[in-house]
């Protein structure tokens, strides 16, 4: 029984990248559905498919790697506020990934958005992973 489904969901993306692997399946959620949506929308990966099964569905990610160095393209996924201790952040200390070249995915009273657009939005919330 998973208790952080959120952490068993970059797990699974650090894995299947560690490994070699195309393709991740992973049983999806709205809030997965939204942190899919960010990391292909930032670069992250390559594509992703939402497959509604009987009860809960499924999302297939396929990863991104360098064409000449076949490295993974995500070269670490962390998870920050977890279960046992909650990570917020106001819009004035919203965190910086790599001195801005990585992410971090904040969920907001806005819905779930990268830390700058979330400056943007002058919105705070919680950070919920950095990904670089």
């Amino acid at each position: 029984m998973v208790t952080d489904t959120i952490a068993d969901y970059l797990t699974r993306v650090r894995n299947a990248s560690r490994a070699g692997h195309r393709v991740v399946e992973i049983p999806a959620s709205n809030l997965k559905k939204e942190i899919t949506k960010i990391l292909f929308d930032q670069g992250y990966i390559l594509s992703y498919k939402f497959e509604d099964d009987k009860v809960q569905g499924t999302i297939k990610i396929a990863l991104k790697y360098d064409k000449v160095t076949k490295e993974p393209v995500i070269k670490k996924i962390q998870r920050i506020s977890k279960p046992g201790l909650r990570k917020y952040s106001s819009n004035d200390n919203l965190p910086r990934v790599l001195n801005g070249l990585g992410i971090a995915i904040v969920s907001t009273s806005h819905g779930v958005m990268t830390s700058k657009q979330a400056k943007a939005e002058n919105v705070g919330g919680e950070v919920l992973c950095y990904v670089y």
